[in-house]
């Protein structure tokens, strides 16, 4: 509204109320689903380029991007038919049907981000820093304890000092825990960090070493 611009929204449960998602059971993460959702909105305004905010440092399949990442008219994306970018150059063209995924912080680190925000004074969720939250470890990570994720039975729930360094689904998405109540504590404790942001807190990524790139290949964002 502050901006003027028009908002336009596409869920999951759309997709599956036209039956072009199916869900294998209720609980099911829906993550990997939006790729359809999206793809039918594609579709459904003609969009010729889609921007997102993507970096190649959080994740293997998203370092093989290019800024400009190219689509085919089933919004297929195939990492070895990639367009050069040389001298920052790049190429826009594409036919009906055809879009393109362009990635403008591609470069950045997520302390970039960060430092980022603290330069521009942004305000963001709270979510993003360090509050008290019940949990359970689960997969190696740990998961918020919520109506959507509730505790299976042998689970111990514990109240910890976390945040969230991405948010997502809450199925798989995990937070981290911290201290960190400010964007200039967050710049100190990501400065240090060895674990990617990805690799700690999304959980769906962890299934295989190629699970995002397959995802990728099937028109996900």
């Amino acid at each position: 509204a502050e901006l003027g611009e028009r908002l336009i929204v596409r869920s999951v449960e759309d997709s599956m109320a036209r039956g072009t998602v199916v869900l294998k059971s209720a609980d099911e993460p829906r993550n990997k689903h939006q790729s359809v959702t999206l793809l039918e909105a594609i579709e459904e305004f003609g969009f010729d380029a889609c921007i997102g905010g993507a970096r190649r440092d959080e994740e293997k399949a998203r370092a093989k991007e290019r800024i400009f990442s190219f689509r085919d008219e089933f919004g297929q994306w195939d990492p070895k038919n990639q367009r050069p970018e040389l001298w920052d150059l790049y190429n826009a063209r594409s036919f009906k049907g055809e879009n393109i995924r362009v990635f403008p912080i591609s470069n950045w680190t997520e302390i970039d981000v960060w430092q980022y925000i603290e330069r521009e004074r942004l305000a963001l969720p709270s979510i993003y820093f360090a509050h008290q939250r019940p949990i359970v470890r689960r997969g190696g990570g740990l998961l918020p304890v919520t109506e959507v994720t509730p505790a299976r039975p042998g689970e111990a729930v514990e109240t910890l000092q976390v945040r969230f360094r991405t948010v997502g689904d809450i199925t798989c998405t995990a937070p981290v825990e911290s201290d960190a109540a400010d964007v200039a504590s967050i710049i100190a404790e990501t400065a240090v960090t060895t674990i990617t942001e990805r690799g700690a807190t999304r959980l769906d990524d962890q299934t295989s070493e190629a699970s995002m790139e397959q995802r990728k290949k099937e028109g996900y964002f």
